[in-house]
């Protein structure tokens, strides 16, 4: 039987750790949180976290592998530094977290509920 997207979603879930948005406010407010937002460009463009770099989620392996001529330089050599990452709704942002973890990063985390949470708390956008 073929999967669905929110069966992917699920999967990833059981193996990240999300924050939710206060905890994440808390933990980017105390600093050194790589903050990546895996949208599109029109919507990262449209408000983000601040501080937020913008990696959509289809070229985050390719930004994440240091041996890529695609390589982020702030992503590719963070395999031990807390990043948090966020979508719309959380369910990218799971994804590419789990991802990050089988890649070797020892601290991605996903956004609980992505934006969609983060605004309903009243936390800012730039």
């Amino acid at each position: 039987m073929a999967k669905q997207l929110g069966c992917f979603v699920k999967e990833a879930r059981r193996y990240i750790t999300e924050w939710d948005a206060e905890s994440a406010d808390e933990k980017l407010a105390a600093g050194g949180v790589l903050v990546i937002d895996v949208r599109e460009p029109d919507e990262f463009n449209s408000g983000h976290i601040a501080g937020a770099i913008n990696i959509p989620r289809g070229t985050l392996e390719a930004s994440a592998d240091a041996t890529t001529k695609h390589r982020h330089p702030d992503l590719c050599h963070a395999q031990d530094k807390p990043i948090l990452l966020y979508c719309h709704s959380g369910a990218r942002s799971a994804m590419a977290a789990y991802v990050l973890m089988q890649m070797g990063f020892n601290q991605a985390y996903s956004l609980a509920g992505g934006l969609e949470c983060w605004e309903a708390e009243g936390l800012a956008l730039e």
